[in-house]
């Protein structure tokens, strides 16, 4: 009898051992958040999902991650300050208020560095785009990796004649300063605005026009408002996939090993994937009679030119950049 009610204790006592462990382990866990301005059905929101299954089944649930589109933590100004003060662990942010820190990051929009998705996806792979997100720390950030959008083009509300330029038309653009330079030189009147604010400014005649992507144009239905659609394919839209640097100082080197392997996955995987969205959602777009039209640099007159003796003088990394752009397309 003395035996038998010792081991119940000792089967108690281990018991109340594997409780204490459980305990502790849910105590350990740590629910991560990322903030994003893309909708839900775009592929960057679609990436931090994946990312987010992933980072819970390879860290046993010990780590999860909450996903926050279509700007609900606020503008990217606003998840930026969130992401410095460590209020914010993660976030995919476009370079727009990057470079508004460090005009550095803005030649990644430098305009027909490329001429297609493919080798926007190797250039953001390459030495110089590597030694942009070196620079991430002075900002309170711990760069992760770059993703991106497909090569912008332009929708505009009434015709474009034929030979004529984006001249006196009101574009919607990112606040940046080299893309608001590159607009003003071709012509036009460059307006930022959030992205969930573009449908009601083009339907209502806010705007003319706007600098998008094949994907957001049919998504949005923006071609259904448009006299044109100008696949001009000028520019790469990148993203960086950035997290807290108070909050990665406080992440276990097991931790830090772990995010950096599932992010640099997820945005690789966002990069490959653009070559087929681009093409895709073009075959889509002429496919419902959007009116498409392939247009070269001469639409934006001579902006190009002009743009480029300015940027190369007040970023000479551009020059490196242009470089790495000229070998890959050999």
């Amino acid at each position: 009898m003395r035996n038998t009610f010792a081991a119940a204790l000792r089967r108690a006592a281990a018991c109340a051992g594997l409780a204490v462990l459980a305990l502790s382990g849910t105590a350990q866990a740590e629910a991560l958040r990322i903030g994003l301005i893309t909708p839900p059905p775009h592929r960057w929101t679609i990436g931090a999902n994946d990312l987010a299954g992933k980072l819970a089944e390879e860290s046993g649930g010990r780590l999860t991650l909450n996903v926050f589109p279509s700007g609900q933590l606020g503008s990217e100004a606003q998840m930026l300050q969130q992401l410095q003060a460590g209020a914010l662990d993660m976030a995919f942010l476009t370079v727009g208020e990057l470079a508004n820190r460090d005009a550095d990051f803005g030649i990644l929009v430098a305009p027909y560095l490329v001429p297609d998705a493919e080798t926007a996806a190797k250039l953001l792979e390459g030495p110089t785009a590597a030694a942009l997100q070196e620079k991430l720390g002075a900002l309170g950030l711990k760069g992760l990796g770059y993703g991106m959008a497909g090569m912008r083009i332009v929708i505009l509300s009434q015709p474009l004649a034929e030979g004529g330029t984006v001249a006196g038309r009101k574009i919607r653009t990112v606040p940046l300063a080299q893309e608001l330079d590159f607009w003003t030189r071709a012509g036009a009147a460059p307006t930022p605005l959030p992205l969930p604010e573009l449908f009601d400014a083009y339907t209502n005649g806010q705007i003319d026009g706007m600098q998008i992507d094949l994907e957001g144009t049919f998504n949005n239905r923006f071609h259904d408002y448009s006299a044109a659609v100008l696949d001009s394919r000028h520019m790469i839209f990148p993203m960086v996939a950035v997290f807290s640097a108070r909050k990665w100082q406080a992440l276990s080197e097991e931790d830090r090993a772990l995010i950096s392997r599932l992010v640099g996955d997820e945005t690789a995987a966002i990069r490959a994937a653009y070559p087929a969205i681009d093409a895709d959602y073009r075959a889509k777009l002429v496919e419902s009679g959007a009116p498409v039209v392939t247009v070269g640099p001469e639409v934006f007159g001579d902006a190009v030119e002009s743009w480029y003796a300015e940027w190369r003088v007040k970023t000479p990394l551009l020059l490196e950049l242009e470089k790495e752009a000229a070998a890959l397309r050999k």
